[in-house]
């Protein structure tokens, strides 16, 4: 893929400083077109699954005291492939042109010739800064903010920083890459007229789950950030305006902050609960160790879905048999009409609300999200005694409902609409190292087959000894059942069978849980 002259073109876009969220519009659109990445360290790995799955990624590092690639073989790099036609993104962190070395990068590509366009991103003075509940302008206490290089050591007899116009002057300070200089940063400020009671604070790794701030006084800043062990990446923000964070800290107190969460769902399904989670401050690792694929034998729910009209009752038990049978049901060129006067029932509103989705009104969702209720709910409204019964079901699921059906009078046609398969995701490798170290919170699962899958990849006698380390959450009674089947760690189970059940249980925990949230290095993360 090239632009509109058959030429490549470089893209240099700033990824923002770490949460994925706050990747520009633009950005995430030269990401999902692009054919080679260039990326850095601090660039967030969840946003390369937006990359085509052709597309040639390259690390180039970029991490403080680390760099694989010097400035100027990332410089020729870009242009070779540039000029191999191909469409570049060089993703880095922060934004290009805020000590991302972006200009160097452009110059590069126009000296060689190259077309490239600059996607600003969200600097990480503004956004880390307002993620620590600090906003770097405030009426009455900040009209101007400086953005600086803390790298310079602040001790060299000619130093590029114009420390006597930074000390002098008003206006808050940010400082990049500075953490190691710290002391010598705030006594040259000192020195050059800052008041030692001056606000400061360091913020290291902002805008991620593990966002850690400290707030002190430019006499005692140094002092603090050691004694906490803070280390790059890290700003470090001088002003009055530091004095809000107490009153705006939203970040850092939302309910799950920090908590690293495991999603076990397959990929398909796990985006609803990732955000849900995410939006609460956690930290989410989604491990897919399932998926679902159709069945082996595609006939009997072809055949089914095509004469959906002759059954009374057409029971769905999941979203993935609704989104199966209506793709039957389409594959045989129907559409709803086809069903005439069989009544829907559904286990769960999102079972419902998918059936819905495609022009159905359901007719009986029973109290309870189980099979069991389902028997109970046609026990108490409907005799259905020589009543036809479709139940699109997946491979694995248990016998009990089909037989109550049965002892009820229905005649009931079980079909299999999907297979649940195992998947073997590459996060398996991370989650056993977090579930050895005791760096994971908790682990959720929404079905009985992805507990056995997940023992499985990580080794049965290694869950049964790291489980009682971590919260095991579960979204009904046959989960809870085969988790408690491999642990003797009590499971957290949902009151309600849903998801939304699901991340009430887990948000219920840890609010009534220590503080331990936050605390964990990213790095892992990064790496996986």
């Amino acid at each position: 893929m090239t632009d509109a002259r058959g030429k490549g073109i470089v893209y240099l876009i700033g990824a923002g400083p770490g949460d994925p969220g706050l990747i520009t519009v633009r950005g995430l659109e030269c990401l999902r077109d692009a054919e080679v990445v260039v990326y850095d360290y601090l660039v967030n790995p969840k946003l390369l699954s937006e990359l085509p799955d052709d597309c040639e990624r390259i690390h180039v590092g970029k991490k403080a005291g680390e760099h694989p690639l010097k400035q100027e073989e990332i410089n020729a790099l870009l242009v070779e492939k540039c000029r191999a036609g191909r469409r570049v993104v060089r993703l880095k962190g922060g934004d290009p042109f805020v000590f991302g070395r972006g200009g160097e990068e452009a110059l590069a590509l126009r000296d060689a010739g190259c077309d490239f366009e600059v996607v600003p991103g969200v600097t990480a003075a503004i956004a880390a800064a307002a993620y620590a509940g600090i906003p770097v302008t405030h009426r009455g206490l900040a009209s101007a903010v400086t953005l600086v290089t803390g790298h310079e050591d602040p001790t060299k007899e000619s130093p590029d920083v114009d420390w006597a116009a930074l000390g002098g002057g008003g206006g808050t300070l940010v400082f990049y890459m500075g953490v190691r200089n710290l002391g010598a940063i705030a006594e040259r400020l000192i020195a050059h007229g800052r008041k030692a009671e001056t606000p400061a604070a360091v913020i290291t790794w902002g805008t991620y789950p593990c966002q850690r701030t400290i707030a002190g006084t430019l006499r005692d800043i140094a002092a603090k950030a050691e004694a906490e062990r803070f280390e790059p990446p890290a700003l470090i923000v001088v002003g009055d305006v530091v004095s809000l964070r107490d009153e705006l800290a939203w970040f850092e107190r939302r309910p799950l902050f920090g908590r690293r969460i495991v999603l076990t769902r397959s990929r398909e399904q796990a985006g609803e609960l990732s955000r849900r989670l995410a939006g609460l401050g956690a930290d989410v690792i989604e491990c897919p160790v399932i998926r679902v694929e159709p069945p082996l034998d595609a006939a009997p729910l072809a055949q089914a879905a095509a004469r959906a009209g002759e059954y009374d009752w057409i029971v769905f038990t999941s979203v993935n048999g609704v989104d199966a049978f209506f793709e039957a049901l389409r594959s045989a060129r129907k559409d709803t009409r086809a069903l005439h006067g069989a009544k829907v029932c559904a286990i769960g509103p999102a079972t419902c609300a998918r059936a819905e989705s495609h022009g159905i009104i359901v007719d009986l969702m029973p109290t309870e999200y189980v099979a069991e209720s389902v028997a109970e709910a046609f026990a108490r409204r409907d005799n259905l005694k020589g009543k036809r019964v479709l139940l699109p079901r997946g491979d694995l699921a248990r016998p009990f409902l089909a037989e109550a059906l049965r002892g009820l009078g229905a005649i009931v046609d079980e079909v299999v609409a999907y297979r649940t398969v195992p998947e073997a995701p590459a996060e398996i490798d991370l989650i056993r190292r977090n579930l050895a170290d005791g760096a994971l919170d908790a682990v959720t699962f929404a079905s009985p087959s992805a507990v056995r899958n997940f023992v499985s990849l990580v080794g049965e006698d290694f869950f049964r000894e790291t489980a009682a380390g971590v919260c095991l959450a579960s979204i009904g009674p046959e989960t809870s059942k085969t988790l408690s089947s491999f642990t003797d760690t009590p499971v957290l189970e949902a009151k309600e069978f849903t998801i939304d059940g699901l991340v009430e249980a887990v948000v219920g925990k840890f609010t009534s849980a220590p503080d331990t949230a936050g605390k964990r290095p990213v790095e892992e993360n990064q790496k996986s």
